[in-house]
């Protein structure tokens, strides 16, 4: 039972990175120093998806299920549960790719956006 537990514990973890990769970047209108949190994330989330790397989470997830009797599965953690909502066929690697060039792109655009309203959106007023 514990190790079931763990396991949707270290799944609960590995969204969480998620949505801090994709909408993290909005923590430093609260706290500027916020960003020295979220670009290591915004890297590792990038990186793991360009090089096609397996997140260590998966892992970890895979062998508390087995453990506690329950199944394990291939692949990385985002396209075991959610890429079979997107990619009905499979993720193909490509998309890996795109993916990891679009968490750059889009934190790229959130923190540039931030950096106008904040710097040239106030100084014109």
């Amino acid at each position: 039972m514990i190790h079931r537990l763990a396991a949707e514990l270290v799944l609960l973890i590995h969204f969480v990175f998620v949505l801090l990769a994709v909408l993290g970047a909005l923590g430093i209108l609260i706290a500027p120093g916020w960003v020295w949190v979220h670009l290591p994330i915004v890297i590792w989330s990038a990186v793991v998806n360009l090089a096609g790397w397996t997140c260590p989470l998966t892992p970890l997830e895979n062998r508390l299920r087995a453990t506690s009797g329950g199944v394990a599965y291939a692949g990385g953690c985002v396209q075991h549960y959610l890429g079979p909502l997107v990619y009905p066929m499979g993720m193909p690697r490509r998309m890996e790719r795109i993916a990891g060039v679009s968490i750059l792109l889009w934190n790229g655009l959130l923190y540039g956006g931030m950096f106008w309203w904040r710097h040239l959106g106030t100084a014109g007023a």
